[in-house]
């Protein structure tokens, strides 16, 4: 019961409260723009088209997804996929997300180094995701404090995953808005309405960081405490 409820568990909280605000936060900001129709009345797919196109990307593929939010680019299978409340849809939320699926796909194109970093850290961040807490836990049990401080290192790697990601997904945006604009696809207002969608989503990202150093911190005061 020690390893569920010590005094450290507050720090789990904190980051609940902090990643469920930023999520709210982007599902609030989404739902509102989403409601605001662009002049153009292109749709989410076809923003996306457009983009690769002048992009001079023409083997990546565009497809639906289900859920709500659930847009992504697949450097691996270069395929672009956007949700059923992006895909059709003409609002200036939905144009948004597709512009910044289309940053990510521009990023693959030109060798941006950060998403070559994280793509490579990816199993690494995997690895220290699933054994760093029972590592830990072992460890603590075994009295072990050398083995919990090897599932704490795992755990880094799951920090350095979040922290690497930050670059990749402010710079999809920042190209996203760039796109959008000098296309003339969003006009002056549409954009600044994208541009606050696309805000929102980031800080979902910084929320995960703020999250998983959180958790670090907890698990460094375990075995801290522990050893004490």
């Amino acid at each position: 019961m020690y390893f569920i409820w010590d005094p450290t568990y507050i720090l789990v909280i904190i980051g609940a409260i902090i990643s469920g605000l930023a999520s709210l936060n982007v599902s609030s900001t989404f739902n509102k723009y989403s409601k605001y129709l662009n002049s153009r009345g292109m749709t989410a797919e076809q923003c996306a088209s457009e983009i690769l196109r002048r992009s001079g990307i023409n083997d990546v593929r565009i497809e639906r997804t289900r859920g709500k939010l659930t847009d992504h680019y697949s450097p691996k299978e270069k395929v672009l996929r956007l949700s059923e409340s992006v895909y059709g849809s003409t609002s200036v939320a939905a144009l948004g997300v597709a512009a910044h699926e289309c940053g990510h796909a521009i990023q693959h194109q030109v060798g941006y180094a950060p998403l070559k970093l994280r793509s490579y850290s990816v199993p690494m961040a995997n690895v220290g995701s699933y054994l760093a807490w029972p590592v830990v836990i072992i460890g603590l049990i075994m009295g072990n404090i050398g083995l919990a401080r090897i599932g704490v290192a795992l755990f880094t790697l799951v920090v350095l995953f979040q922290l690497i990601t930050l670059p990749v997904e402010f710079n999809a945006s920042r190209r996203a808005i760039g796109i959008l604009s000098d296309s003339g696809m969003l006009n002056v207002d549409e954009t600044s309405g994208a541009k606050k969608v696309l805000f929102a989503a980031a800080m979902t990202y910084v929320a995960a960081l703020f999250t998983v150093i959180l958790q670090l911190l907890r698990l460094v005061l375990l075995t801290r405490n522990r050893k004490d």
